[in-house]
């Protein structure tokens, strides 16, 4: 068994609302020291697999077809032995 953790966020060539909504609050409680803010998703798959290339694969497979839009945003996997 092994765990994925998928870490997803907007390329940097496009604009996040979020994060810089989330920047602008973080200035108005005096956190100015903070110069750019971009969110993201946080995702972790438990894969059956029997090895862990083999549980990257599925993992990739989940992102390019589900978990992530390529066309906006990119994508890190992670794979831990549990």
């Amino acid at each position: 068994m092994y765990k994925a953790i998928v870490n997803v966020t907007l390329r940097k060539s496009i604009l996040d609302p979020k994060g810089k909504a989330t920047h602008h609050a973080l200035q108005n409680l005096g956190l100015t020291d903070i110069n750019n803010v971009r969110i993201g998703k946080l995702i972790e798959l438990d894969i059956d697999a029997s090895s862990k290339d083999e549980a990257q694969k599925i993992a990739d497979t989940a992102c390019s077809q589900l978990l992530a839009n390529e066309v906006m945003e990119d994508y890190t996997i992670q794979i831990e032995k549990q």
